[in-house]
């Protein structure tokens, strides 16, 4: 079954868009979005002071929330192919792409090793 988005927003304007692309930047949205109720109701569940019924209501909410509300489900992409493996998170490039550019002397600091 492929992905829906359930809300409208903002395309990124920064990289190289694709559907994995869309699918990451909305998952980003929706986890900041959600972030501060997400980690209120993991300390309440976590909380073994608060009654059994309070945590247990917590871990509930928890379970019904989307699952694109959580932080595992974000990706770091390249921002130059849309690829999710092997990104160089220094420079948001995967490794392919960071040495096209590098040979090319598009990053600046950043040159092929010679000795």
């Amino acid at each position: 079954m492929p992905f829906r988005f359930p809300v409208k927003f903002e395309l990124p304007k920064h990289c190289y868009i694709n559907a994995r692309v869309l699918k990451d930047q909305f998952k980003r949205l929706q986890v900041a979005e959600h972030e501060v109720t997400r980690k209120a109701l993991k300390y309440i569940a976590r909380n073994t002071e608060l009654p059994a019924k309070a945590r247990l209501e917590a871990q509930l909410q928890l379970a019904a929330m989307p699952k694109y509300t959580c932080q595992t489900q974000i990706r770091d992409r390249c921002v130059a192919t849309g690829h999710s493996r092997s990104v160089i998170s220094d420079f948001k490039l995967n490794r392919t792409a960071f040495r096209n550019m590098a040979r090319a002397n598009q990053i600046p600091g950043v040159q092929k090793a010679s000795w």
